[in-house]
């Protein structure tokens, strides 16, 4: 008997993933004014993102870049676009571009991590994600160590381009390292299964391999947080 009512608790699971719909920022800065800052690729990794879940009819994407990625504008749109999601949704902040151990730098002025997680846990979805394509990102995981309620109590999943003292490498490529292999496995690449759904499990073998391999074992990405494995990321 109690293996039935599991096998129906999973299945009902199973079910509201495959009708959950995924609501992304893409936010990319290769533009820092008046600085000697400026990054090559950043903001056509934002528009590759947002490209391949605009295409998506599960989707809802918002791509912020440049002069148009100030922190209260993307703050807002967080805010904005977060705010439509249900229970059963995923909601996916993307970020490319400078980071620091506290948090990120949009084109206007920096934004710590706080502040984006308290956009994040405004949020209905019971999934939510941040990809950080910035060097040093790992950081972002040490950081929050050291704060117990600012991400224990939601259930999200980091997906970090490099470890906390390892750079994020360009390509010769229009994107970076990172993006570069989180595009293929989104696209199809990492659905091992063949079953059209890219979880979180397939997305961190995919981008984790390819990534390491490609930079000769100098970059690794990291994933942590709660969430669960088989969390869909996007749906064909």
């Amino acid at each position: 008997m109690k293996y039935r009512i599991l096998f129906l608790v999973c299945s009902l699971c199973f079910v509201s993933w495959i009708q959950a719909k995924t609501y992304i920022v893409c936010v990319g800065v290769s533009d820092y004014p008046d600085t000697n800052m400026d990054l090559r690729v950043s903001a056509t990794d934002a528009k590759t993102m947002y490209k391949i879940f605009r295409r998506n009819g599960n989707s809802e994407a918002l791509c912020l870049t440049d002069s148009a990625a100030s922190s209260s504008n993307v703050l807002e749109s967080l805010d904005s676009i977060f705010s439509k999601a249900q229970a059963e949704d995923v909601v996916i902040f993307y970020f490319s571009g400078h980071g620091f151990p506290g948090g990120l730098f949009f084109y206007d002025t920096h934004v710590y991590y706080e502040d984006i997680f308290s956009m994040m846990k405004k949020s209905k979805a019971r999934n939510k994600v941040i990809f950080a394509d910035a060097c040093y990102s790992g950081k972002m995981r040490k950081e929050n160590a050291k704060k117990d309620q600012s991400v224990t109590d939601m259930n999200v999943m980091f997906f970090l381009s490099s470890r906390s003292q390892e750079r994020s490498s360009e390509t010769i490529f229009n994107n970076s390292l990172f993006t570069l292999y989180l595009e293929r496995a989104l696209r199809g690449g990492a659905d091992y299964n063949r079953d059209r759904i890219i979880t979180a499990r397939e997305l961190y073998d995919f981008v984790h391999q390819g990534v390491t391999k490609e930079s000769m074992d100098f970059q690794h990405p990291v994933m942590w947080g709660k969430f669960n494995a088989n969390m869909p990321i996007i749906k064909w």
